[in-house]
């Protein structure tokens, strides 16, 4: 039996289903699939670019072979797009650009918010609220003792100590700007060695994804990342507030615009005007060279030597393994932590009680609110007779500041049934045991309060 050699069998013309003439069927032009490796990882290049104005330095290490570009250069047009016009008259103001075009710092809705003094309310607030609120959620409770139906927690957030700048431009420290130094030097020895063996054709593909990549991130870097939020009226009084979660609500304490950086804050990229128009053409400039970049790597790369697309592949995967990492950091974690550091680290204290109906009656002693009626029927809707009874006996004692103990005098004169009674002592029993929680902490929620 006959078998042939091997090399014999790679050199073989492979068989084809066209039988007839076709043009360019005489050329040596040859499209593979080596070069479709760059089209790939477009969703962690992404992730290293969101990175330039969190990690320090970051937008000088970005010299090195990232695939993805296509995808990349999608984003830039993106987010070129978003500069808002009315800024580029100016000569002192700054251009914004709206992250979320590139970042996705936006996509997440809030919980509800209602002012307590001013009774407005916010059906659903935006991403900041949103990160706070899952800040709080992680935080270690103090539990207060009593009846057990549903646990539900309640977390004091005093933000008075919050800077007085309505911009803040953020740096995050983490080493992985430093570990860009391995695809840096990978893409660089395999654009040399490409060099050495005369393969212009990969040597052409890696050095232009390295110049294309570290351009990219240098411009995107010239911005500075800042974060903003709506600036009160001179004189504004205190606007605590509260946020309603599926486990429980958040009582921020502070002056009205510490309370809307946390409702109504919002990430931005800002240029300055002067460098503004510059900077925003560079963008659509680094859109486009990042798309060209994609198509000649998928050309160049498919007419180079088998040793060339080793090495671009190498580059590319290298380059990779670097982007998987940084995108595999918890974004929403370091988005919480530039938060927490633009209101000052504020003292959250988070409490777990056994009912809601205790929960409630927490909230109105921390607010120390002179008239609480329209802030207890936000919280703690249920309207029956039973409740009415009850809701008004623990207003009348929260109004005079008055000690949270109840007996059957507080309800006999509007002569509840048997069933309502019985309710009435269970819902009696929550406000006690919530009032006597609260006073065990009250000198670190509320070291002057008027109740007694």
């Amino acid at each position: 039996m006959y078998i042939p050699l091997l090399s014999n069998v790679l050199q073989a013309t492979p068989r084809t289903m066209v039988t007839s003439y076709t043009p360019l069927e005489s050329t040596k032009f040859i499209l593979n699939g080596t070069g479709v490796a760059g089209l790939f990882g477009g969703e962690e290049a992404i992730a290293s670019i969101a990175l330039v104005h969190i990690f320090e330095e970051r937008k000088w290490l970005g010299w090195y072979n990232s695939p993805g570009s296509y995808i990349m250069g999608m984003r830039f047009s993106g987010l070129a797009y978003s500069a808002v016009p009315p800024l580029f008259e100016c000569e002192h103001e700054d251009v914004q650009i709206d992250l979320a075009s590139l970042f996705e710092y936006h996509g997440r809705k809030g919980p509800k918010f209602r002012a307590v003094h001013s009774g407005s309310t916010f059906q659903e607030t935006g991403h900041r609220a949103a990160l706070f609120m899952r800040e709080c959620i992680e935080r270690r409770s103090t539990r207060i003792s009593g009846r057990k139906s549903q646990p539900v927690s309640v977390t004091i957030a005093n933000l008075d100590g919050v800077s007085s700048h309505d911009k803040r431009s953020m740096r995050y420290r983490r080493r992985g700007p430093l570990y860009a130094s391995i695809p840096i030097l990978v893409s660089i020895g395999t654009c040399a060695a490409c060099s050495w063996y005369h393969d212009w054709f990969s040597f052409t593909a890696i050095l232009f994804g390295i110049i294309v990549s570290g351009i990219s991130c240098r411009v995107i870097g010239s911005g500075t990342f800042n974060f903003t939020y709506p600036e009160p009226a001179p004189g504004s009084p205190s606007r605590d507030g509260i946020l309603c979660h599926d486990e429980g609500v958040i009582l921020l304490k502070g002056k009205e615009k510490v309370v809307n950086a946390v409702t109504r804050g919002k990430f931005s990229l800002l240029f300055k005007c002067k460098d503004a128009r510059r900077s925003v053409r560079l963008i659509r400039m680094c859109s486009v060279i990042l798309v060209i970049q994609a198509i000649a790597q998928l050309i160049l790369v498919s007419q180079s030597s088998p040793f060339g697309q080793l090495m671009f592949v190498v580059s590319v995967a290298v380059s990779w393994l670097y982007n998987l990492w940084l995108w595999s950091f918890d974004k929403e974690k370091v988005q919480r932590d530039i938060l927490m550091e633009i209101l000052g680290r504020p003292s959250l204290s988070k409490y777990i009680l056994g009912t809601r109906t205790s929960m409630v009656i927490f909230v109105l002693l921390a607010l120390d609110l002179d008239d609480p009626k329209d802030v207890m029927n936000f919280l703690l809707p249920p309207n029956t007779r039973a409740w009415q009874i009850w809701k008004k006996a623990v207003i009348t004692r929260l109004k005079n500041h008055e000690k949270l103990s109840f007996d059957a005098s507080d309800w006999d004169d509007s002569s509840p049934s048997d069933q309502e009674r019985q309710l009435l002592e269970t819902l009696s029993a929550d406000a006690h045991e919530a009032y006597e929680g609260f006073q065990q902490h009250k000198k670190n929620i509320l070291p002057q309060s008027k109740m007694q």
